[in-house]
């Protein structure tokens, strides 16, 4: 089966940009696994330095199982301990936009 690319962009809050790449490495063990049993793979997330614009690759099975992830206990305690970092949502979640894919090479 081949994955489908999912991109998208969030931002960072001023100052906290090597905060929020601390809490990235590693990210927890167990908020790991609950992503690759959702199918996602190759999944970076890069910092633009000037911005502070966050863009976010993953690769994913479905996008019902990469929205599932939002369901779990471990994403929405992850949200809440980023969500000081970040825009967020009253629910913690990140403020994302997605992107649509207008060019692909293999």
């Amino acid at each position: 089966m081949t994955p489908l690319r999912k991109a998208f962009v969030m931002s960072v809050h001023p100052g906290a940009e090597d905060e929020y790449e601390r809490r990235h490495q590693p990210i927890w063990a167990e908020l790991e696994q609950v992503l690759r049993d959702h199918g996602v793979s190759n999944y970076s997330i890069f910092l633009h330095p000037v911005t502070r614009q966050l863009f976010g690759y993953a690769e994913i099975e479905s996008e019902d199982r990469w929205d599932a992830i939002a369901q779990t206990e471990v994403c929405q305690r992850w949200w809440h301990h980023m969500s000081e970092l970040m825009p967020s949502h009253p629910d913690h979640r990140p403020q994302s936009t997605s992107l649509k894919e207008v060019f692909h090479l293999d």
